[in-house]
């Protein structure tokens, strides 16, 4: 069990409700740090690396959608809920486009936002140990469980926590289909409430990492009305 609580940021132009959420989060054993732009945020992340960030859609300056794609295009992979007043569909899937890892309306209770921060910080695999794993070869890369990453040489791409539990689902059933229910549950557990098309959008993002041609994908194939299947290096691709 980790003993420290952990850290998370909150960042958010409304300074009435940023310091009403640290405050909530910091209450119920969590070290809250309430920021006020996404560019103070990106200035602290150089200092410090919190565990999870909340992380509010719509603000002056960098707006969370460019702090997001800031963070996944330096392959950080640090947790992202995202709080936004429009709670359209489009909206949450652009979030997850981005990389975020789970998205709250506004308004929204501090008891909802606590209990989704706890389950993604539960859904975190703990640090792995040096050659936990089996690694799998995926063309030019190879998947690193152990790492959460792929390598290519000296090239390595960590992977966001949508990303790594998909692959790591498809890779460990090789040829078998998994329903979008199946890994909705891997990516967010069995009791969340997220649509199925986060599947779709983490696997769109998950194809642009691994598959020579994402748009003929040889590695996460779509198997009509069945959900997504895995074909090794040493199986023959669908025709």
């Amino acid at each position: 069990m980790n003993a420290r609580p952990p850290v998370i940021y909150v960042v958010d132009d409304d300074s009435e409700l940023r310091a009403m959420t640290a405050t909530y989060l910091a209450r119920n054993g969590m070290e809250a740090v309430a920021l006020p732009s996404g560019d103070e945020l990106l200035r602290r992340l150089r200092r410090v690396r919190p565990d999870l960030i909340v992380l509010d859609l719509m603000m002056p300056g960098l707006s969370g959608l460019d702090v997001c794609r800031a963070l996944r295009g330096e392959s950080d992979d640090v947790p992202v809920i995202m709080l936004t007043a429009r709670n359209e569909v489009v909206d949450r899937v652009i979030g997850f486009e981005f990389g975020a890892d789970d998205y709250l309306g506004k308004p929204f209770d501090p008891r909802e936002l606590l209990a989704r921060i706890q389950a993604v910080l539960k859904r975190r695999p703990p640090p792995a140990l040096p050659g936990d794993g089996a690694p799998m070869a995926l063309g030019r890369w190879i998947f690193v469980p152990a790492r959460r990453m792929l390598r290519s040489g000296d090239d390595l791409q960590p992977l966001s926590d949508a990303e790594f539990a998909l692959l790591n689902a498809l890779t460990g059933r090789p040829g078998t289909a998994l329903s979008r229910d199946r890994l909705l549950e891997a990516m967010h557990g069995r009791d969340t409430e997220m649509d199925e098309r986060s599947v779709d959008v983490a696997i769109h993002r998950l194809r642009r990492l691994i598959e020579p041609v994402p748009e003929s994908p040889r590695y996460i194939q779509t198997l009509r009305g069945r959900g997504y299947v895995f074909v090794p290096d040493d199986a023959p691709a669908p025709g």
